[in-house]
């Protein structure tokens, strides 16, 4: 009888070890279920994400955020740019262009659909794609950089607004609002304004296969119609967003209609983007493809 009861007990004491083992690893395999579903939500499921793009750029941080995340998805086989943008800060449009050539390295699809505008760093954003779709109507090129400067010497005087200034060089003070430019500071920033401009072409000789000096006879700031633009070369097809994702999905050879990702837009406009560097105005020396 002892040993009857002995038995037991080590069975019982194993059916007990032996449950929790495999209760233990029932709730490993709920936790991982779990991470993999929230990851699998937070990348979103499908094989084309569209990335919206618009308005004014002035920071490239939450596009560039999206862009990393689709291209380490590897469910996500092109990413369609939607462009409603008049341009922007150059250097954030810069860092959009290079990171989107970034994901093209991976052998990942990148298609640009161009919306009501597309124009001047929406346009340098393009070109970054493998195909570039417009509407027949959409507003696009103004190809170009801009400074802008305001002289309010005249309205100070008028106020009796008087400043002085303490600097290290003689061009630390440069675009003041406060007083003329020299002929000096002009031919300065003017060379700035050229090199920038001459990047530009470069983007677009080099990803549109563009003879330079057609690029330059339209590069002086015109705009153009997406019908204008394809008979030029700029953009590659006629068509809305519906026709940019089936061309995505046709470059990255997806079987079938393709699935779609597109966040919700979160940001709202608020009272702060009236204070953002381009709405300061002319007291930022701030250069923008425009």
């Amino acid at each position: 009888m002892k040993k009857g009861k002995k038995k037991r007990k080590v069975a019982l004491i194993v059916g007990i070890v032996a449950g929790g083992i495999i209760l233990l690893i029932l709730l490993v395999e709920i936790v991982v279920l779990s991470v993999f579903l929230a990851r699998r939500a937070e990348l979103g499921v499908g094989n084309v994400a569209i990335i919206d793009i618009k308005g004014p750029i002035y920071t490239s941080r939450e596009i560039i955020e999206k862009i990393h995340k689709y291209k380490k998805n590897r469910m996500v086989k092109a990413l369609v740019i939607r462009l409603e943008t008049p341009g922007g800060g150059v250097a954030a449009c810069q860092e959009i262009y290079e990171e989107l050539n970034k994901v093209r390295e991976k052998k990942k699809v990148v298609v640009a659909s161009m919306g009501g505008v597309a124009a001047s760093g929406g346009y340098y954003i393009a070109c970054a794609a493998d195909k570039i779709i417009a509407n027949p109507g959409t507003v696009t090129g103004s190809i170009g950089v801009a400074m802008h400067i305001s002289n309010l010497e005249e309205l100070f005087k008028k106020v009796g607004l008087k400043f002085e200034v303490i600097k290290s060089g003689a061009h630390k003070d440069i675009g003041s609002p406060s007083r003329a430019m020299t002929p000096t500071e002009r031919a300065l920033l003017q060379r700035v304004i050229n090199d920038v401009y001459n990047q530009f072409i470069e983007v677009i000789v080099k990803e549109r296969n563009l003879d330079k000096r057609k690029v330059r006879s339209l590069a002086d700031g015109r705009i153009f119609t997406g019908k204008q633009a394809k008979k030029l070369g700029l953009v590659d097809e006629l068509g809305n967003l519906d026709d940019a994702i089936k061309i995505a999905g046709e470059l990255a050879k997806i079987k079938g209609e393709p699935k779609v990702i597109r966040e919700k837009e979160r940001r709202k406009f608020t009272i702060f983007d009236l204070i953002r560097p381009r709405d300061r105005g002319n007291f930022s020396l701030e250069y923008i493809f425009e």
